[in-house]
């Protein structure tokens, strides 16, 4: 008899996940999605803790099917995962963390809206359980979007819905030289390579659970391997997404998320040479993917900083960093007439300094805030003449289609 293909594989990979499991493995138990359309692929990552033995009594007694691989300690998630998504066999494959839980619908919600919509990937809505989870992707269920015209770059974490053939017909695995970072980058790839992207966002499809041993899959490491992740990312994009507008929009994520933090408070304890490290590891990031389309999409102070590390100047860093630190507040300087704000961080007009008063330009987004800033009316009416041929020019395109109305009669 021919066994039916699964909708979903699951794939767990697990280190000394113990006693969180345990939810972990319920919540995939308590799904309402047919049993018989679920496959589970569970992986002990080299776990000292009971970790394989749960996962053992849970294949036994589970109404899906469970293959549990016990292997030694990889060091990282990517391992597991690939060894996972080796084995997989359903249409869609979920990467579940053992310490995080799934919503009771989440995978039947995700496993609909795929087909619904021919998506590659689709995105379920995430809630913390004593950890932050990411929150602006989240507004509205999308039945169909891309990584430019929506926020979903800014959730790079594994924890998506992928179809399967997708992922095989690029040859898309996790990479198992970055020791944090993988996930952004295996996950970009496929918002990037996707034909269409959906996102669930009125249930929650997953629960991202804080642990309190600080024994999560992820080794945290050192910093250097954030800049490892950071410069995996950047050359990804370098090599997917031609320059111009729609790489800087992209490139905001490993600047803002990845480098930046990096040159944060963090930045003020470290020693002297840590400091020249982080500048000698980031300055041929900067050199090579810092511009001003980035920059401008950015708010003054984190803009500020960058340039800061893009020129090695450690000295102001340190001086913005404190200023910053202090909770003090810049002065906002209005020129033209109002329609431009420019906020007085430390070294503003210093010309010993030498940096460009350009840099403390706040964009409209920020400058708004500041009573007595008002929008340029050349600019204003400049953005709404274009959205307007845009407009025109996206239903003369519909009414051109094959019946899609008076062109087509």
């Amino acid at each position: 008899m021919t066994v039916a293909q699964p909708d979903v594989t699951v794939v767990i990979g697990a280190y000394e996940a113990m006693p969180y499991l345990v939810e972990c493995l319920a919540s995939v138990e308590a799904q309402t999605l047919d049993p018989a359309r679920i496959e589970v692929i569970a992986v002990d990552d080299g776990s000292r803790d009971g970790t394989g033995d749960c996962l053992e009594e849970f294949a036994a007694r589970a109404p899906m099917d469970v293959t549990v691989i016990r292997q030694a300690n990889s060091g990282g998630p990517s391992g597991p995962r690939n060894v996972g998504l080796s084995k997989a066999t359903g249409r869609y494959v979920f990467f579940l963390d053992a310490d995080d839980r799934l919503g009771a619908e989440a995978l039947e919600r995700m496993v609909a809206m795929a087909d619904k919509n021919g998506t590659d990937v689709v995105l379920g809505r995430v809630e913390g359980v004593n950890r932050t989870p990411p929150r602006s992707m989240w507004g509205e269920t999308l039945d169909r979007t891309d990584v430019y015209s929506s926020n979903i770059k800014f959730t790079l974490s594994a924890q998506k819905l992928f179809r399967r053939e997708f992922l095989e017909r690029h040859g898309m695995r996790f990479d198992e030289s970055l020791w944090t970072g993988e996930d952004a980058l295996f996950t970009m790839e496929a918002y990037l390579r996707a034909d269409g992207v959906s996102v669930v966002a009125d249930y929650t499809c997953y629960y991202l659970v804080g642990r309190s041993d600080g024994k999560h899959v992820t080794k945290s490491g050192s910093y250097t391997l954030r800049f490892d992740s950071a410069r995996a990312l950047m050359g990804l994009l370098e090599r997917l997404v031609p320059p111009g507008p729609k790489r800087d929009v992209l490139m905001v994520r490993p600047f803002l998320v990845t480098v930046l933090p990096q040159f944060g408070p963090v930045f003020l304890r470290n020693d002297e040479e840590i400091r020249r490290t982080k500048l000698e590891l980031a300055k041929p990031l900067m050199d090579a993917y810092w511009n001003e389309g980035v920059a401008q999409r950015l708010l003054v102070h984190e803009r500020l900083r960058l340039e800061l590390v893009a020129r090695g100047r450690a000295d102001l860093l340190v001086d913005v960093l404190e200023f910053i630190q202090a909770k003090s507040k810049p002065a906002p300087v209005l020129k033209k007439r109002g329609t431009q704000l420019y906020l007085a961080y430390p070294h503003y007009g210093s010309p010993e300094a030498g940096v460009p008063d350009r840099i403390y330009l706040a964009e409209p987004r920020e400058a708004k805030a500041y009573p007595g800033w008002r929008k340029n009316p050349t600019e204003t009416f400049l953005r709404g003449f274009v959205r307007k041929v845009r407009r025109k020019a996206s239903r003369v395109r519909r009414t051109a289609r094959p019946g899609g109305g008076a062109a087509a009669a």
